[in-house]
């Protein structure tokens, strides 16, 4: 008996509970109707709303204009850098070294003066593709490289 009483009891706030569910749910869809059909929004406040607002120190400056935030500056965007700047980066630099020629540590300066900052590994992978492409070249010693394509 006191489990039929208990399953009885559950089932009756179950039953409550979905039904408060349930007119919350169409209040909630008749406002947002109501929002999207009127164009602008219309507020409603609720008791606790307006307790909490009359409560609340006004949002007004000393000489009566309301305050508003104001935006943070926006960030610039991230420029991403495009397939194969660091080899043309790379060319520029080996284009104004003297005779065009020199190691991985003076192209690396070349390329700080032009503000461009490619880590050694990203320099010597380039350098690898634009002897595969005939643009650059590897002197004897195994550390100078040397521009050597034709200008157009």
């Amino acid at each position: 008996m006191a489990k039929s009483a208990m399953t009885e009891l559950n089932d009756q706030i179950e039953a409550i509970r979905q039904e408060a569910f349930n007119e919350g749910y169409a209040a909630a869809m008749h406002a947002v109707a109501e929002f999207s059909t009127s164009g602008t929004a219309k507020t409603t406040t609720t008791k606790a709303v307006a307790a909490k607002s009359t409560s609340a120190k006004p949002t007004t400056t000393a000489n009566g204009a309301s305050r508003r935030q104001t935006r943070a500056p926006a960030k610039p965007a991230v420029r991403h850098t495009r397939r194969g700047d660091n080899a043309r980066h790379i060319t520029e630099a080996l284009m104004t070294l003297p005779d065009r020629t020199g190691p991985a540590a003076a192209i690396k300066k070349a390329l700080a003066a032009k503000g461009h900052d490619i880590p050694y590994a990203s320099i010597r992978h380039s350098l690898g593709q634009l002897q595969a492409r005939g643009e650059a070249s590897l002197a004897g010693d195994g550390k100078t490289w040397s521009y050597t394509a034709t200008q157009h």
